[in-house]
């Protein structure tokens, strides 16, 4: 097995989708939102941001909503719930708890090596690197589903993931490819 001990990750950006479970009257919902934008013509939904937790929340008539920006998924809880209570303030009902689901998160990392891309995007299967255009290979991990953006310094850029595990496992098997054609060397110890 790849030896991780010199991987580091750090989550960038969560985006969640959530249900409420409720239909909102969003000119009501405008009024308790500091730091919000509704212009119903331009786009159907409130444009809320908090600054405890650091996220932004789309929020929709039909009790649905995007929640991007958080660094972590309790992050995106508090900021679930604490929209909860604002919307009992203004007569929302709430019957159940509301569903989260985690669509992608990003993560940025560096893997403590540099690469020639110019061999990896040669040997490494499932990659495109187009220098011109950006100056990452990037390398598509099929299960779990994630992509990577590998840099010459050796930073990485994981999007996609839906966990930590994910991404973690998706770097794992970065490494292994790597380790397998020979574009990195093996690990003295396992």
């Amino acid at each position: 097995m790849v030896d991780m001990s010199n991987v580091k990750l750090r989550i960038e950006n969560i985006v969640a989708s959530v249900d409420l479970f409720t239909d909102l009257n969003l000119e009501k919902v405008i009024e308790i939102c500091p730091s919000s934008k509704y212009n119903p013509e331009e786009f159907p939904g409130i444009i809320c941001r908090f600054d405890d937790p650091k996220v932004a929340l789309l929020i929709f008539s039909s009790g649905k909503l995007v929640v991007t920006g958080a660094k972590s998924v309790d992050d995106i809880k508090r900021a679930v719930y604490k929209l909860i209570e604002m919307l009992k303030k203004i007569g929302a009902k709430f019957t159940r708890e509301p569903q989260i689901d985690i669509q992608n998160m990003v993560f940025s990392g560096d893997i403590g090596m540099e690469f020639n891309l110019d061999a990896v995007a040669l040997i490494l299967p499932n990659c495109e690197y187009e220098p011109e255009q950006f100056p990452g290979v990037i390398y598509r991990v099929k299960e779990p589903r994630a992509v990577i953006l590998l840099f010459s310094s050796g930073k990485i850029v994981c999007s996609g993931a839906k966990s930590e595990q994910d991404a973690w496992e998706a770097v794992k098997k970065l490494l292994r490819e790597l380790e397998k054609y020979g574009l990195i060397e093996e690990e003295e110890e396992w």
